[in-house]
């Protein structure tokens, strides 16, 4: 199946059924009076977030989503029958976007979670409703209300608990297959990796989730590579993990690039727990290992660690730093619970 992690959607409520004006005619009865019934409700449209999805990509196939009118009010005070909702159904992590696509309308961060993204109109007064005591035969009926017609931005953010970030062939791929089962593409040229992929990883009993995601180049916070878009499924993360690949010629170079480019993007990203990691360790020998750990460490100003994707070695260390911080950033199970008392 495809990534598609944005994708622009129509909308339309459905229009309110129009009132009735009707009276009763029966033999025999002489004052039968009004009888019109009133109009159906449109149809809603609403968001929920279902289990399997992890991708927009049927909204590549369907973007335009209309509920059902309001059935008109008829005769013998029968109301019409309301139009049928509308739901679309995304995956978790999804965020609704106003047309311009930057006003956040809504977060859908949990299963089963329902957010209405337009109201149906409501259905109108049949003259029924208008018969007073001096216009016991009134010719008037409420037309039902229009529905609601709205454009919105769909875009995707992965549920990660931590997030890799490098340059194109830092290793971040490598990582993933080599600690969870995972199998994204890893070969040795740039830009491997063309969208997020994740992995569940298990360090001393605990397990959590990693997002690999393409990697970055200077100026891609401007759109160059593969732009900085897929910083976005990192956002919900509680740590980064940094790699930092030691066999490239310009190391302090390379993290740097990818410090700014995180500050460039915002969202928080800078400020987020990170792990800085010397990676490709394997092919360096103890000497050159502790110049460069000491040389990251002086330029990032926090301890740097040191780990081989490929040959496994430093990787438990990693996830074990890791999972320090996704569980710090997790919730206790002290706070989860409700003692029944009011809280102000």
């Amino acid at each position: 199946m495809k990534f598609l992690d944005l994708a622009k959607v129509y909308l339309r409520s459905g229009s309110g059924g129009n009132g009735c004006i009707s009276f009763r005619r029966e033999k025999y009865i002489e004052y039968g009076g009004p009888d019109g019934g009133d109009g159906g409700d449109g149809g809603d449209v609403w968001a929920e977030a279902v289990d399997g999805l992890n991708t927009l990509i049927d909204f590549r196939y369907q973007q335009h989503f209309f509920a059902q009118n309001g059935q008109g009010g008829m005769g013998r005070q029968r109301t019409g029958r309301d139009g049928e909702d509308i739901v679309l159904r995304v995956p978790v992590g999804t965020e609704i976007l106003d047309e311009d696509g930057e006003t956040v309308l809504a977060d859908i961060t949990e299963l089963g979670q329902r957010v209405l993204l337009a109201r149906g109109g409501n259905g109108g007064w049949g003259n029924l409703h208008f018969k007073t005591s001096t216009n016991q035969a009134p010719r008037r009926a409420n037309p039902g209300q229009p529905g609601v017609e709205r454009t919105i931005w769909l875009r995707l953010k992965l549920i990660a608990d931590v997030g890799l970030v490098g340059l194109p062939n830092a290793g971040k791929s490598t990582f993933l297959a080599a600690t969870s089962n995972a199998r994204p593409k890893v070969a040795d040229y740039p830009f491997t990796t063309l969208h997020p992929n994740l992995g569940v990883v298990g360090v001393d009993g605990a397990e959590f989730v990693v997002a690999d995601i393409p990697g970055l180049i200077e100026g891609a916070h401007e759109g160059r590579g593969l732009g900085d878009l897929f910083l976005g499924h990192v956002e919900r993360c509680a740590a980064l993990l940094h790699l930092v690949d030691g066999t490239s010629g310009t190391l302090l170079e390379d993290y740097e690039t990818i410090v700014h480019e995180l500050e460039e993007y915002g969202s928080g990203l800078a400020e987020k727990p990170r792990v800085t990691v010397l990676n490709k360790i394997d092919a360096l020998d103890d000497e050159e290992r502790a110049f460069l750990c000491e040389e990251l460490a002086a330029r990032s100003g926090g301890e740097v660690m040191l780990m081989s994707g490929a040959s496994g070695e430093g990787t438990t260390e990693v996830l074990r730093a890791l999972r320090a911080h996704v569980e710090a950033a997790r919730p206790s199970a002290a706070d989860d619970e409700d003692d029944g008392a009011w809280h102000p």
